[in-house]
């Protein structure tokens, strides 16, 4: 249950914040035209959530972008992107931890130490020895996910579920 609940997570950071970042993108475009009727807001939900989910959900919600109050914070846009780089920069301090075993610790203070006084591209680069320009230093985020959806599998091959 607690790898399925992780996993559930991860598609939450790959989905549905990816749709509200999708809709905040296509929001800010086509507020420039003018203002949006609430039809036009779920339109752009349904597209966001279609376009992040693969056309592939039983159901979408066009009303969701009413019910998050992320969306109504006035000067604060694209708030949900963080989310989901803090997710995949933490899925890289994890893998690196789990490669370097128990003098990660030290690494990991100092990282922390640096953080005040480094952008993020050069906390990745000094402690993680990765570009976040690359797409390579993203997919190995991505393994750690991967990694726990093939172990699932796994777990349940042999269960009638």
């Amino acid at each position: 249950m607690l790898l399925e609940n992780k996993i559930a997570r991860s598609f939450a950071f790959f989905m549905n914040i990816h749709a509200r970042y999708l809709f905040e993108i296509h929001f800010y475009e086509r507020r420039k035209q003018g203002i949006l009727s609430v039809k036009e807001l779920n339109d752009l939900m349904l597209e966001a959530q279609k376009e992040a989910y693969g056309d592939q959900l039983s159901a979408y919600s066009p009303t969701f972008w009413a019910s998050k109050h992320h969306f109504h914070i006035i000067g604060v846009p694209f708030y949900h992107f963080p989310y989901t780089f803090g997710y995949l920069f933490s899925l890289g301090l994890y893998k690196k931890a789990k490669r370097v075993g128990s003098t990660f610790e030290n690494e990991y203070i100092a990282l922390l130490r640096d953080t005040a006084r480094m952008s993020v591209e050069e906390l990745a680069k000094k402690h993680l020895d990765a570009d976040l320009t690359k797409p390579h230093c993203w997919q190995e985020a991505i393994e750690v996910v991967s990694d726990d959806i093939h172990q699932f599998m796994e777990l349940t091959e042999d269960m009638n579920l």
